[in-house]
């Protein structure tokens, strides 16, 4: 079968995470590089990729790469690629574009020439002057960095963090791709108690629920390049199918979502409805302060208030050092707390043991991790079934 190579775009310091569950999908032919993770397979991984990444913003199809200084340079290599092989005779291809220290600075003009230089390379396989663009959307984008440009086909349509389940968000929402990857750097299984005292319309609790029953995050939703043809529907229905099989319903799940707007909480049950969960995560209105738990290990996964505008700071301030005290009583477990908060480690009072810094949206912050105790490991009769337990594998 013919293999493609792919892009996984990332946020920047997801790369390694993305990386990570590319081999846990079983593709190991990987580049990683800022922003996102390259690799070959077959084109089942377009099905595969865009179900099960987590923490990935979009899956791309690459179709060059190449220096160019000139428009005549970007016009002659784009027009060489093998468009009309993906492009069918009445798709929409619209093109997008950045440019980011290149010689090529107007991104206008490269979206332009991009554009006239397929138009022309598919006029020559379909024998025609004029396209109706009516058809599946085959989105272009020219990315140019340090005069390397790359030309891709999103085939992802709406980004993964678009999962199907947030149909009502409270204020200042986490995105699904960070909270998962915050769950995974927190390195939680499904067996361990999981509380968010700052849940607001509930991500992180869905988020880890999703990843605790193994199923596949985007398993509810539709891409864009399912109305490819050279994608069909059976091979997107045989990938479904799949991650049906793969999913964990036995799994009990010790999950806990806490805020002190109730109003907030109507908003994250609504949400776990949506995802299926409701019966799996247990939400509770309630001050942090009040947080305590019979549960001798687990793990404390939140995003709390910043304090980003300047009539907020006192008051995160003292939730800090609350949160301190707090978790202080909880000694045998685990803490992880995204902040772009400066000062959270003096506030808190004491500093982390590893700390990593991410992006939420714009914002630089970091994700302050406090390791407790390891928890003696349970005895299990069965695993679950991975994609590595079976032969049929898109590497």
């Amino acid at each position: 079968m013919q293999r493609i190579e792919l892009i996984a775009a990332a946020t920047f310091g997801l790369e390694a995470l993305v990386a990570q569950e590319l081999r846990d999908l079983g593709y190991y032919d990987l580049v990683v590089e800022n922003g996102k993770v390259t690799f070959t397979a077959e084109p089942t991984a377009i099905c595969r990729t865009n179900l099960w990444l987590r923490t990935a913003d979009r899956v791309k199809l690459k179709m060059g790469e190449f220096k160019a200084t000139t428009f005549d340079q970007l016009f002659d290599h784009t027009q060489a690629l093998p468009w009309a092989d993906w492009i069918p005779e009445n798709a929409r291809f619209p093109v997008e574009g950045k440019s980011v220290k290149s010689e090529l600075f107007s991104v206008p003009d490269c979206q332009a020439i991009v554009k006239k230089a397929v138009v022309e390379s598919l006029k020559k396989r379909y024998h025609r002057d004029w396209f109706p663009e009516d058809g599946p959307l085959y989105k272009i984008e020219v990315a140019l960095l340090k005069d390397i440009a790359t030309i891709t086909i999103d085939t992802t349509g709406l980004g993964l963090h678009k999962r199907g389940y947030r149909t009502l968000i409270g204020p200042a929402p986490l995105k699904e791709t960070l909270a998962a990857a915050m769950i995974m750097l927190a390195r939680w299984d499904h067996d361990i108690a999981l509380i968010d005292p700052f849940c607001g319309s509930g991500t992180i609790p869905i988020e880890a629920a999703l990843m605790g029953l193994n199923i596949a995050p985007g398993l509810n939703r539709s891409f864009a390049s399912e109305q490819w043809p050279q994608v069909p529907r059976e091979l997107w229905e045989e990938v479904r199918q799949e991650a049906r099989e793969l999913a964990r319903f036995d799994h009990n799940l010790q999950i806990i979502g806490t805020d002190i707007d109730a109003e907030v909480l109507k908003i994250a049950r609504r949400n776990a409805e949506a995802a299926g969960l409701t019966e799996l995560i247990h939400f509770q209105a309630g001050p942090m302060h009040k947080l305590s738990s019979r549960r001798k290990y687990g793990k404390i996964i939140c995003n709390p208030p910043y304090g980003e505008r300047l009539g907020e700071r006192d008051n995160v301030a003292e939730l800090y050092r609350d949160m301190g005290r707090v978790f202080g009583k909880l000694d045998t477990w685990s803490f992880y707390v995204l902040t772009s908060n400066p000062d959270f480690e003096q506030l808190f009072g004491r500093p982390s043991t590893k700390r990593r810094k991410l992006y939420n949206g714009n914002m630089k912050v970091n994700l302050y991790q406090y390791y407790g105790p390891r928890p003696p490991k349970p005895k299990r009769n069965s695993r679950a079934k991975t994609f590595n337990d079976t032969n049929e594998r898109g590497t």
